[in-house]
């Protein structure tokens, strides 16, 4: 498909609105009266840094709702007002945070089925209005919802869009793309819908592990089974890893996603030297700059002494995921918790998830005598969630 001309047809279309229906102030105003919190606001004016009794709490200096989310979440409120009765669907949740998808089905905003990775677009009818969440869609769901009559409100965050022009570029140049993800990912699935010929890879491991192939070091058959899930059909590692362009799912560790850029300049200046680098390495930056600041302000904060971090964000969310990976990585005891009632402050507990593991539930999370708390949150994470686990931080801290 030629996906440049379809988006052209898609955004000229009077059924296709990516604006939304109010300015942008009465845009903010909206989530502040939703989603903002006084205790948050307090705290941050006075440092990051809040102490009640023998509990300190320190906030990183960037967390949470970024202008991204802010504006899909909006743009979502703002349809169901803009369509009162029309039925209203969604094809992924709007973000990663429970609260707010809650929220909009409070709103009777309807979800797509999604059954093994396969949306269910059987219930969606000529006529309805169809909200496409932050993460984006692939074209191909975008293509069947314009074919089939729906009004499409796109929500996708501009970072995301800006790798889409990304994977194009490198389409347009005959190079592959190299998409630094995860390849069940929402989003993900829609940059490489948007690619000619892709590869997605996971970590620094797995870069290796292909740059050694393109170095003469690999085996074909290993190399297929590997990533059979994580590539274009059809793909050829001897054909297609000749030329490369690196880009990534927003929410990625930006130093790794830099790593892999870097991995990769290096590998097709030894392969094919420096003369023709050019013609077989395109490096267009793409990592998002909140996803940048909110890694930032995390490795600022566990630089501090702290006795335990707790990270906020839905259990299904890669930026969140990344956060939490900072502080592991310093060997700080750490927990990722996607709502406040994951604390149970009349028994001190708290029910989180570790990394790649399964939900666990520890006793007396907070120990006794004077104890320093990091907290983060995840650019899906509403500032009142964050304010509700402190509130429950704070009534462990006087009762135990």
């Amino acid at each position: 498909m030629d996906t440049q001309a379809f988006k052209q047809t898609l955004h000229k279309s009077d059924r296709y609105n990516r604006r939304g229906f109010g300015s942008a102030n009465k845009r903010a105003q909206a989530l502040a009266e939703a989603y903002q919190s006084g205790l948050i606001g307090s705290i941050r004016e006075n440092g990051n840094l809040l102490e009640h009794g023998r509990l300190k709490v320190k906030l990183a200096e960037a967390f949470g709702f970024c202008w991204g989310v802010e504006r899909s979440v909006a743009m979502a409120y703002e349809t169901r007002k803009h369509y009162p009765n029309e039925r209203i669907w969604i094809t992924n949740e709007i973000i990663h945070n429970p609260s707010v998808n809650d929220h909009l089905r409070k709103m009777n905003v309807l979800f797509i089925a999604e059954e093994k990775g396969v949306k269910d677009f059987s219930v969606v009818k000529d006529g309805d209005v169809v909200i496409l969440p932050a993460f984006g869609a692939t074209v191909q769901d975008m293509k069947l919802l314009h074919d089939r009559g729906c009004h499409i409100i796109d929500t996708t965050c501009p970072w995301v869009s800006k790798v889409w022009h990304t994977v194009e570029k490198h389409k347009k140049h005959t190079f592959t793309s190299i998409i630094h993800g995860k390849y069940k990912h929402e989003e993900t699935l829609a940059t490489s819908s948007f690619a000619g010929t892709y590869l997605v890879l996971f970590d620094l491991e797995e870069a290796n592990y292909v740059s050694d192939y393109i170095l003469g070091k690999g085996n074909r058959e290993d190399f297929l089974k590997r990533f059979s899930k994580a590539s274009s059909a059809g793909f050829d590692p001897d054909k297609d890893l000749q030329k490369v362009g690196v880009a990534n799912q927003t929410t990625m560790l930006k130093s790794e996603t830099e790593e892999i850029g870097r991995l990769f300049e290096k590998t097709m200046l030894q392969r094919f030297g420096p003369a023709q680098l050019n013609d077989h390495f395109l490096a267009i930056n793409t990592i998002c700059d909140a996803t940048e600041e909110r890694q930032g302000a995390m490795f600022s904060l566990v630089d501090e002494p702290l006795d335990l971090m707790v990270v906020i964000g839905g259990f299904n969310s890669s930026n969140t995921t990344h956060l939490q990976e900072i502080a592991i990585s310093r060997g700080i005891r750490s927990f990722h918790i996607d709502t406040p009632e994951r604390i149970g402050e009349e028994t001190n507990t708290i029910t989180h998830m570790p990394l790649e593991g399964e939900l666990l539930t520890e006793k007396d999370f907070l120990q006794k005598g004077n104890i320093s708390v990091g907290i983060t949150s995840g650019a899906s994470t509403p500032d009142r969630v964050v304010e509700d686990v402190i509130h429950k931080l704070m009534k462990i801290g006087e009762n135990f």
